[in-house]
């Protein structure tokens, strides 16, 4: 393994502060007054849709973009206008920027044989470092070997390993598998997890596939429209999310119409056991996972709907039941042992919800519907 001793002694000194950022393209405004905190050494997921803000966001950070209102601060001073190279950060792209007519050796030492004459390492120093990272990314043996003649996967270690030869104090990834399949991004991210805890770096990413964030983030910054939604730990997002955006974005989610009266909760003509939890009289929203509905065991459910389809899962089945005095489906899983039958009407029962004014605007309501919280 390299000495990552400059690398862990950069992410001390390195969190990041984004102050009031906003960048207009034209009359889009892609990112509007955004702030956060990353702490050192911290693996941060900026997550959304596309068009959500998060890859201007990461530029913004490393110095591609310079954004109209706001700054960068690292480690508490004003970066806004370094240049790139004076920033120290590492990026790597989703599609490699690999130089094509370049060895893997020489595209990991790019950043180093480019530095001015006196700050640049000697031949020998280089010639070490590369082979330290070859060894630290698992390409032993392929430094010959040119950019054409790796796998994706493989492209994607130089890539890494070329943003981490400077010796970085913050490592910034920009969708750093969406060019790769299913089970080779699998792979990579358990093996980013592990880079992460070998060199201690202040690492942001970039990424619209919400596994990918709740796998490897510590906190996850959720984006839609330029804005932040949420920020939190993954298990923070998923089960206490703060707006009908993050709710249903993160996971898989069911919205209800409802209307809250005098403290009730009502759905079509039946009072449901959410907690209005103070929102004031008129239409809302229920939203739930599909964890949190049951078919009632006693027949006394808030809801009934009937069975349109069952599929078997790998724990069990996924019913789709379409409820009544709604013109949605939702779905369901249950154990093989509770499961329904194709066209049975079945009562259902909400053990949790989360509950919101209709148009979003206020903050979220969190309910425990069994213990009636």
């Amino acid at each position: 393994m390299p000495d990552t001793a400059g690398a862990i002694e950069g992410a001390q000194g390195s969190a990041i502060r984004i102050e009031g950022v906003e960048q207009d393209f034209g009359a889009f405004p892609a990112l509007r007054n955004v702030t956060l905190d990353i702490k050192p050494g911290e693996l941060v997921a900026l997550l959304g849709p596309s068009g959500s803000g998060k890859t201007t966001l990461l530029r913004v950070i490393a110095g591609l973009n310079t954004p109209d209102r706001g700054r960068v601060l690292f480690n508490g001073e004003d970066a806004t206008n370094l240049r790139v190279q004076d920033r120290r950060v590492g990026f790597v792209f989703q599609n490699y920027a690999l130089f094509k007519h370049m060895t893997v050796a020489d595209n990991i030492a790019y950043g180093l044989r480019v530095r001015p004459r006196r700050e640049r390492p000697s031949r020998a120093a280089i010639a070490d470092r590369v082979k330290e990272l070859l060894a630290f990314v698992q390409l032993e043996g392929l430094d010959r070997r040119y950019p054409v003649q790796l796998s994706g996967g493989q492209r994607q270690r130089v890539a890494l390993a070329r943003a981490l030869a400077i010796e970085p104090r913050v490592l910034l990834l920009d969708e750093p598998f969406g060019a790769l399949d299913a089970r080779v991004r699998k792979d990579l991210r358990r093996w980013l997890r592990d880079i992460h805890k070998k060199t201690g770096l202040t690492t942001v990413f970039v990424t619209h596939d919400q596994d990918e964030a709740m796998e490897l983030a510590d906190r996850v910054v959720v984006l839609n429209q330029g804005q932040i939604e949420q920020v939190g730990a993954p298990e923070e997002l998923y089960d206490k999310p703060a707006s009908p955006f993050v709710i249903s974005f993160v996971g898989e989610a069911v919205a209800l119409p409802v209307k809250v009266a005098n403290g009730r909760v009502v759905f079509g003509d039946r009072e449901i056991h959410v907690d209005a939890n103070g929102l004031d009289n008129g239409p809302a929203r229920v939203f739930f996972r599909p964890a949190d509905i049951a078919i009632a065991a006693d027949g006394g459910g808030e809801i009934e709907g009937r069975v349109e389809n069952l599929r078997r899962t790998p724990s069990g089945v996924r019913a789709t039941i379409s409820i009544d005095g709604y013109n949605q489906t939702l779905e369901i899983d249950s154990s093989i042992e509770d499961a329904a039958t194709l066209g049975e009407r079945v009562p259902l029962s909400l053990s949790r919800a989360r509950i919101f004014p209709s148009d979003a605007a206020g903050a979220a309501a969190f309910s425990d519907a069994g213990e009636g919280i």
